[in-house]
């Protein structure tokens, strides 16, 4: 049967015979091992209180990373933009009041340095998956990258930003599917869980799935979350707020902190079935 064979001019990200794995590490985490990682949090960094309360719940549960938005990229300019670096700030208390990691959006080119300073992950956002100076400069940084895939980006052209941070000299690469744009409507997003095998046969980046943009609807999450390990995720972020119909951003996809603890609980048994835990 023949392989599954992608551009041969995506040199880095793509698997070579032989190769291993590639695994991230983060603080005392290692992505693409045999722990299935969880990111955790707010969409958006709104106030210390409010962060505080949520990485407080996530750690309890289980999770092992921190996420939150201090930069947003938002549709129209009139949405909540985020805290910027008083919310970078608030991101690192909150590593420093529980231990978790903290992974963060940057949108800028000149904002790397500044949120490398912060946070332990870069996030590259959908919206900037084709942002080339953007990937270029996050190349050249220290810390880990989390790139998620495009809106209606293809796997070659994920795996082609890829390259540029790879290219760069970064090699801690962490490819992320959130859900690309189709024809459905009763959706946020349709959530390519496809992909994940898909991009363990052809690269050896480690994957992770956002099954909270995936959906757009929080009764939704869970469900795709034990599907996302079941195909073979190394991670996944979710989104959590302590008061979601309040939120500043994606409220209708966020969980409660109870929802949360469930979903922890019913992925663990998910990942020992294929081999994995959380």
């Amino acid at each position: 049967m023949a392989g599954i064979e992608i551009s041969p001019r995506i040199k880095l990200a793509a698997k070579r015979e032989g190769m291993d794995a590639t695994k991230v590490r983060v603080g005392a985490h290692e992505i693409g091992g045999d722990r299935v990682v969880v990111i955790a949090g707010p969409c958006s960094v709104e106030s210390r209180e409010q962060l505080f309360e949520v990485a407080s719940a996530v750690k309890e549960a289980g999770a092992h990373m921190i996420r939150g938005g201090a930069f947003k990229p938002r549709t129209l300019p009139y949405s909540f933009q985020g805290l910027e670096e008083e919310g970078l700030k608030i991101l690192a208390e909150a590593r420093d009041l529980t231990g978790l990691p903290v992974v963060t959006e940057v949108v800028a080119p000149g904002d790397v340095g500044l949120v490398e300073s912060y946070a332990d992950v870069l996030q590259i956002g959908a919206r900037n998956m084709q942002n080339y100076p953007l990937l270029k400069r996050v190349g050249e940084a220290e810390k880990p990258v989390l790139l998620k895939r495009a809106l209606s980006a293809t796997i070659e052209e994920w795996l082609g930003a890829a390259e540029y941070i790879l290219a760069g000299g970064n090699a801690n690469v962490i490819l992320c599917e959130r859900g690309i744009r189709t024809f459905g409507k009763l959706t946020r997003f349709t959530l390519d869980l496809a992909a994940v095998p898909l991009l363990k046969e052809v690269t050896h980046l480690p994957v992770v799935v956002d099954p909270s943009h995936g959906t757009g609807h929080r009764q939704l999450v869970a469900p795709m979350a034990r599907a996302a390990i079941a195909a073979g995720a190394d991670g996944l972020i979710i989104e959590v707020h302590n008061e979601p119909e309040k939120a500043k951003s994606d409220g209708a996809q966020s969980l409660r902190p109870a929802g949360f603890v469930s979903l922890m609980e019913g992925i663990r048994p998910v990942a020992e079935a294929v081999g994995r835990r959380i």
